[in-house]
């Protein structure tokens, strides 16, 4: 993002035209939608700013802009349709310390005016950072469809009685009286009775919502994914949208957090494998703590949260507390890794099962059922396998398997820094090394990329492609 989108408060403040043409018309058609002063320099004067400043909308001098013209201007406007003076303009306006913008000449600006929408008091701009007009402006017809024209008059009367609903209690009671305002009981009452109706349905709404009982706290046990923001499940999206406390993994990634809302609280309760974590009583504690307080919890794991999630020991410790919560499946790692390297899991004449498993538990590298995994055509995804890896392979081999054996490992599985590894079992903790594979990572066991390959080798496949 090049340009930081914000809403700068014109009221009463100077904003000045530096060219008084055709293009100057098209600023200051926006422009005169604000409360700002607006002073237009120029000569050969556009007919359509004539009859503003005769109407007292705007001030227009008859001469080009000079040093000392745009003293204490908030914005300044290069509209002069000529480089050279423009580029005057400019220095006039950066030496009174003004922001500039020079019409249709991105490099030169200090900010760039978006499409908008407008609805006073909401207001909704876009931008395209210069790149794509024809975009934004096919977006802000859509915006402009979907938006009704009474929602400037909802939003002004709703305005008016901020001070008045800050009587509940901050945070989702509150969102809900608005949501409910806007969403029904405003439009309806417009539409039947006109403003004086809508002032008395916020009166009847706010001694509703008053007289309710406290709202409990919720928990949603959710699934982020593997980390790809466009795996995340529709209903995890709507959870995490509506959540007052976000408490996640530090394997969550961020453009999965970037959902949340802005007010939410966001609580890392990261645990790194053989080094500093979170205890789970703790994070246990944590989740309750703001439950009871009322909190709408997302409680965010990646992956799935029933796959290697500790769900029961947070699915206990709510129980226990009394506090309600729902499970939102998500898309585990070795479902995602499989679609990645475009393998499948079971395989008519291969194998009839597929096992999950974790390289290793509390008690330290984990064991399992070896002779049976050594077999020929046993195909299985290990999770936190990576610092596990010369342990597994070890018990592979001493019970039977097969040297070459496929294993193929994939880190960061979707996301851009994926990374994935071909091997074999004889050479899978070498080719780890040699890939500065550290993790988070899923090793598949008997399964290899779809293209074939020399089993032999080690490749880094890029991160949206399958061999």
């Amino acid at each position: 993002m090049r340009h930081f989108p914000v809403f700068r408060d014109l009221r009463g403040r100077r904003v000045v035209v530096s060219g008084a043409g055709e293009t100057a018309v098209a600023k200051l058609r926006l422009l005169l939608k604000t409360e700002a002063t607006v002073v237009v320099y120029g000569t050969e004067t556009h007919a359509q700013i004539a009859r503003w400043a005769g109407e007292g909308r705007l001030v227009h001098v008859d001469r080009a802009v000079m040093p000392g013209d745009a003293t204490c201007a908030a914005l300044l406007y290069g509209a002069n349709e000529d480089p050279v003076e423009d580029a005057r303009a400019a220095r006039i306006g950066h030496m009174a310390g003004a922001l500039v913008n020079i019409v249709d000449n991105l490099d030169h600006s200090d900010f760039i005016t978006p499409a908008i929408v407008d609805r006073d008091p909401v207001t909704v701009a876009i931008g395209t950072e210069g790149a794509a007009p024809v975009l934004a402006r096919r977006i802000k017809a859509e915006t402009e469809e979907r938006l009704v024209p009474s929602l400037g008059t909802l939003a002004r009367i709703g305005q008016g009685f901020r001070e008045a609903a800050n009587a509940l209690p901050h945070g989702r009671i509150r969102r809900r009286f608005w949501s409910r305002y806007y969403d029904e009981a405003g439009p309806r009452a417009l539409a039947e009775g006109g403003e004086e109706a809508v002032h008395a349905a916020l009166d009847t709404l706010l001694a509703e919502m008053l007289r309710e009982d406290r709202e409990t706290g919720h928990v949603a046990l959710i699934g982020a994914g593997p980390g790809d923001p466009e795996l995340l499940t529709l209903k995890a999206r709507k959870a995490l949208h509506g959540a007052d406390v976000v408490i996640h993994d530090r394997l969550v990634s961020a453009e999965i957090l970037e959902l949340a809302r802005r007010e939410a609280i966001l609580i890392e309760v990261g645990k790194t494998p053989f080094g500093p974590a979170w205890k789970q009583a703790d994070i246990d504690a944590l989740i309750v703590e703001h439950a009871r307080g009322g909190a709408h919890v997302a409680r965010l794991k990646s992956g799935d949260p029933v796959v290697f999630g500790r769900l029961d020991e947070e699915m206990d410790a709510l129980d226990a507390a009394g506090i309600p919560f729902t499970i939102v499946p998500g898309i585990t790692a070795a479902s995602a890794a499989a679609a990645t390297i475009g393998a499948s899991w079971t395989k008519r004449g291969r194998n009839a099962s597929f096992r999950l498993l974790t390289g290793h538990d509390v008690a330290g590298f984990a064991e399992h059922d070896w002779r049976t995994l050594a077999q020929p055509n046993q195909s299985a995804a290990v999770y936190m396998g990576v610092r596990a890896a010369r342990f597994l392979a070890g018990r592979l081999l001493m019970h039977g398997g097969a040297a070459d054996t496929p294993v193929t490992v994939i880190e960061n599985v979707s996301r851009a820094d994926q990374k994935i590894v071909a091997t074999t079992l004889a050479r899978l903790p070498d080719a780890l090394a040699d890939a500065g594979i550290t993790g988070p990572a899923i090793l598949f066991l008997g399964l290899s990329p779809r293209q074939a390959m020399d089993a032999s080798d080690t490749l880094d496949l890029p991160a949206t492609g399958v061999l």
